[in-house]
């Protein structure tokens, strides 16, 4: 425990696995008191509760649907009741639709955009609304803003739109010292780049790095402790490409 984030409460989003997983450990082990979302998997979550317990820290999962409009309010909710008021927001949950624009349907549209965007949006007004003066918040996108290809078009999309709530919003609530950053892995070790990118795939992405190797869930989050913590204090409308040099 590092002491960095004492007092702290933070509300991560999609924290059951993977990436998100990775920063709810991470902050917990600098000190924060943690929320994490979780939408289906509650034995990964539990396990992640159980893992931050393990190592002195705490931590509570709750189950919310950012499909669902309101989601992400309730999820505020039931992290002050938990920790106080959350003085650290990182939106990491997502998902990804890899299909042709001709594939698409309008279903898969509105999917995406309402966990991608939506709820994104939801949580940053909360943020606006009740986030005491001096919090942090990160927002989770992805390399694919700039490295686009085919079938991603409603990935990179939704992403981007995130990136630009992100501006904004680090334009709005800088008054109040509260810095608003964006995080964008590369391609990272995760179910998500399993499910939607094949064995060899994932091997010609490991050879675009110049370190050689893909990212692990770990590095991602070493860079979001870093924004959210006492030495990102002047870092705010930023994207950071924690990519391994993937560009």
């Amino acid at each position: 425990m590092s002491g960095l984030l004492d007092g702290r409460a933070a509300l991560v989003t999609g924290g059951s696995r993977g990436i998100g997983r990775a920063v709810v450990e991470r902050l917990a082990r600098d000190g924060a008191t943690v929320t994490l979302g979780f939408r289906t998997d509650e034995r990964a979550a539990e396990e992640v509760v159980a893992s931050v317990t393990a190592a002195g820290g705490r931590a509570t999962a709750v189950r919310a649907d950012l499909a669902e409009s309101g989601a992400a309010a309730r999820l505020w909710d039931a992290a002050d009741e938990f920790a106080g008021p959350v003085d650290i927001l990182v939106n990491n949950a997502g998902i990804g639709v890899v299909r042709t624009l001709a594939e698409l349907s309008d279903e898969d549209y509105e999917r995406v955009m309402q966990i991608n965007v939506r709820a994104v949006f939801e949580a940053l007004r909360e943020a606006a609304r009740r986030m005491p003066d001096g919090g942090r918040i990160v927002n989770v996108s992805t390399v694919n803003t700039v490295l686009p290809g085919p079938g991603i078009s409603l990935y990179a999309a939704s992403k981007g739109a995130v990136e630009q709530l992100t501006v904004i919003a680090a334009h709005e609530l800088g008054e109040r010292g509260i810095t608003v950053n964006t995080v964008s892995p590369g391609a990272t070790d995760t179910d998500m780049l399993r499910e939607h990118n094949s064995s060899e795939g994932r091997e010609t992405m490991r050879g675009m790095s110049p370190l050689g190797r893909l990212g692990q869930p770990e590095d991602v989050a070493d860079v979001i402790a870093f924004l959210v913590g006492p030495d990102g204090r002047w870092m705010t409308a930023q994207n950071l490409r924690a990519g391994g040099g993937i560009r």
